[in-house]
């Protein structure tokens, strides 16, 4: 049970009650992200209901978002109770497994089944685009002759946000092991990396769409592990949540809309995750896997049965979580396991490792 004051349970309240929904919220934000690009793999003109909310970002983007708090605030909390050893390894076995089993498909599987080039094992884009990807070193789009008569001939245009998001991790761990994860140091660090992160976006406007990618990611991140270090000072209320909303309708289409925009998402996203009384995932967790599949699902999709973009995301989200859930009982759930046997927690209590660990 959560324990809650007049004024709603602080985070760390909410947090130690073992409950939260962030295994629906990602699992969520993982089908905005098929839904959200369908658009732009069926070549169809406008944008889905959130980019016509929003103005600035499309569903993909917003659940990019949210996935960026989520995971500053998870691994945060995973950092806190893991060695350097424990963190790494349990930061590698999540990932990277499930990781490199999507793009060994793609290189192996799918790319000889569907590729018009002849050369395709010669290839060394073929190559490249499964050492880098699977490496996390970077990300790489395009296989040789697939997909290339689509609107949009990336193979799987999801996967920019991994190695953001491992750089990230790592940054997180060199912050901790400066001492720099205390509130009275990461605080003003926050408010410097924010407030240079804002004169550099507005001195460099228009940015390229790549540094503006890592620059919300990188913001989003940092303020999801802003929300664990102040657990204990942040309440949950819906009060705020209604007050931000307010602030983003009012500002729309105007310069003031991107912080309301900002807070709404991250303060939002945790209230979400821990308030409101929403169904539970307490054992499977599908997300990592429909974002991984859901890109090539719809471009198979589209390859094979073209249509308008919600015939897109139907079919897509059908064969992507069909290879989601294969993922987690195949390959994530049993990394997951060797994970526990090769860590000792440092506590029998906590959330479940497919959550925060």
């Amino acid at each position: 049970m959560i324990r809650t004051g007049s004024r709603g349970p602080t985070l760390a309240e909410a947090w130690d009650s073992g409950q939260n929904h962030f295994n629906l919220i990602r699992l969520l934000a993982a089908w905005l992200v098929i839904h959200g690009h369908a658009w732009a793999i069926t070549g169809s003109a406008g944008g889905d209901l959130v980019a016509t909310l929003t103005g600035i970002k499309f569903a993909g983007a917003l659940a990019v978002d949210v996935f960026f708090v989520i995971s500053g605030f998870l691994i945060a909390a995973s950092l806190e109770r893991n060695s350097v050893r424990g963190y790494l390894i349990a930061r590698a076995l999540r990932i990277l497994p499930a990781l490199a089993a999507c793009v060994g498909l793609s290189v192996l599987v799918l790319g000889p089944l569907l590729t018009t080039a002849p050369g395709y094992w010669r290839d060394p884009m073929t190559w490249d685009y499964l050492w880098v990807n699977a490496s996390l070193w970077s990300s790489r789009y395009f296989l040789p002759g697939v997909f290339e008569a689509l609107p949009n001939p990336a193979v799987n245009g999801s996967l920019w946000t991994l190695p953001v998001e491992a750089r990230l991790y790592l940054a997180l761990l060199g912050a901790s092991l400066l001492g720099m994860l205390a509130p009275r140091r990461y605080v003003p660090a926050w408010m410097l990396a924010m407030g240079a992160a804002c004169a550099f976006a507005l001195l460099r406007r228009p940015l390229p769409d790549h540094l503006a990618n890592y620059a919300w990611c990188t913001a989003f991140f940092i303020t999801g592990t802003l929300f664990w270090i102040l657990r204990d000072r942040v309440r949950l209320s819906a009060w705020p949540v209604l007050g931000l909303l307010v602030v983003a309708v009012a500002t729309r289409g105007t310069q003031a809309f991107v912080p309301a925009y900002f807070l709404l998402v991250c303060y939002g996203t945790l209230w979400l995750a821990f308030v409101p009384k929403l169904p539970r995932i307490r054992r499977h967790d599908l997300s990592y896997g429909l974002y991984l599949y859901g890109w090539p699902a719809a471009q198979v999709v589209q390859s094979l049965a073209p249509g308008d973009p919600w015939h897109n995301t139907l079919w897509s989200t059908l064969l992507a979580g069909t290879l989601a859930a294969a993922s987690w009982f195949a390959i994530e759930r049993p990394a997951l396991r060797l994970k526990r046997r090769l860590l000792a927690p440092r506590s029998a209590a906590g959330q479940a490792d497919s959550v925060a660990s």
